[in-house]
């Protein structure tokens, strides 16, 4: 059936985009590729949200995983019926793709709010481990000559704002591909119970 490679193509992109957010979420643990910040906790609270590890990773892996498995399934039958396995399959994959909606979703909601708030760092010349740019309302993104008061870590402002912008975009595409199997699995499962066993599922 054209419906399972379709949800086999989304598979394998949600597993890319998957394993892509548990990088870029690791990396927010180590700015400039330094580990004392994160054992100092000096990170902003939504780095370890883990939106890019759990959220646009693990929670993404299990629907992409399920989307894959699609293609290789023999239609066993369920209900006592040996033709509408298949229907089955692609109808479950709806529930697979629920989930990998709303671990990009998480990713997505928490991207956002740590691009709004801005990176927790020491400033100049308060010398204080604080939020700088949280009553800016995400206005700092736009106002370069003000990353500068960021003093350690180094280049805080571009490393969260480049890794952040990475999630928020990958977790919006992660979003659209679930949706899609959604509508896919649905028109895919009824396409299959309209089709009798002895049809070559031409839908």
């Amino acid at each position: 059936m054209c419906f399972g490679r379709c949800a086999r193509c989304v598979g394998y992109k949600l597993l890319i985009l998957a394993l892509l957010c548990i990088v870029a979420n690791t990396l927010l643990y180590f700015p400039n590729g330094e580990t004392r910040f994160a054992s100092e906790h000096h990170l902003s609270k939504y780095v370890e949200c883990l939106h890019g590890i759990l959220g646009g990773g693990f929670l993404v892996l299990i629907p992409a995983a399920v989307f894959i498995g699609l293609h290789d399934d023999d239609g066993c039958g369920c209900l006592g019926h040996e033709g509408c396995g298949k229907s089955c399959a692609m109808l479950s994959s709806v529930l697979a793709a629920l989930v990998g909606i709303l671990g990009s979703g998480y990713c997505i909601i928490i991207s956002a709010l740590g691009l709004s708030q801005g990176p927790y760092c020491l400033t100049h010349p308060e010398r204080n481990w604080i939020y700088p740019f949280t009553d800016s309302s995400g206005g700092y993104l736009f106002e370069y000559n003000k990353w500068s008061e960021c003093q350690e870590p180094q280049n805080i402002v571009q490393w969260n704002v480049t890794l952040f912008s990475i999630l928020l975009v990958l977790g919006g595409i992660e979003f659209i591909l679930c949706f899609i199997q959604i509508i896919n699995g649905i028109l895919g499962g009824l396409c299959g119970l309209c089709c009798s066993h002895e049809e070559t599922y031409v839908c």
